[in-house]
């Protein structure tokens, strides 16, 4: 009897490896690398084993993914991915949801968007969509006006009202934290604020509005969508633990999206 206990563990033990899988996801440092590691302890009881890899701008990780290089990559909102497919032809789709980063404004000069002078410098992303979402954000704190028939994909060239005179400096996403003492403020991405220590719940003197089309999503390539190892991770990820741990860890500056 005992024999057959043993064949049985080790039938199972075999078994288990057998269906043990390995997969790259790709991140930005920060709440989704943060979010994926605890994603990672959950899949591993699952079966599945995630190498994380992180990538200090928007656009390697899905070129990465493309590549073949990722199977699999969480950092980007919807309306990044479309432009991104839209402008490089990427076969790549996303597989569902995970967390949104309400944007916020920020500066070490001035304490309310009102004490903003004539002239002021306001640093915004350089990527056409978070350059985008940053003038959405002014605009909806009435510092400017946008042509509305481009909706979210919008530009400097496209402030039709701009009383204040503000001064657009586009920079990399990731350098916006380092710019807010050569501007006046800056609009800055909530994964590169956390990563500066910056809260948009109380350090910035702006945020944006809950009702922001910019919850971040899970990308695949469209080969993979329909892959088992994808049920596994979406399993994991949209998992009791992991809400839990968003809303400890972030205290609102990150919410779950799902």
């Amino acid at each position: 009897m005992k024999k057959l206990i043993a064949v049985a563990a080790v039938a199972a033990l075999f078994s288990t490896a057998a269906l043990a899988e390995n997969i790259k996801v790709g991140v930005t440092p920060g709440p989704h690398a943060q979010i994926m590691e605890k994603v990672k302890e959950v899949a591993a009881k699952k079966g599945l084993e995630i190498e994380i890899l992180e990538f200090s701008d928007y656009v390697v990780p899905n070129q990465a993914l493309a590549d073949g290089d990722l199977h699999a990559n969480s950092f980007q909102h919807q309306p990044y991915l479309d432009n991104q497919i839209a402008d490089r032809g990427y076969e790549i789709v996303s597989v569902g949801p995970t967390v949104n980063f309400p944007m916020g404004i920020y500066s070490k000069k001035v304490k309310s968007l009102d004490e903003l002078a004539d002239g002021a410098k306001v640093a915004i992303p350089n990527d056409p969509t978070n350059g985008g979402r940053a003038l959405l954000v002014l605009a909806d704190k009435g510092l400017i006006k946008v042509d509305a028939a481009k909706g979210l994909k919008i530009g400097p060239a496209d402030v039709t009202e701009n009383p204040k005179n503000i001064e657009f400096v586009e920079l990399d996403a990731a350098q916006l934290p380092r710019s807010l003492d050569d501007v006046d403020a800056s609009v800055i991405n909530t994964n590169y604020a956390i990563e500066a220590g910056l809260n948009p719940k109380t350090d910035s003197i702006a945020i944006e509005g809950e009702k922001a089309p910019y919850v971040n999503v899970i990308a695949v390539r469209v080969a993979d969508k329909d892959a088992a190892w994808l049920k596994t991770l979406l399993k994991s990820y949209y998992n009791d633990e992991i809400k839990a741990f968003v809303a400890e860890e972030f205290k609102g500056a990150v919410v779950a999206g799902w």
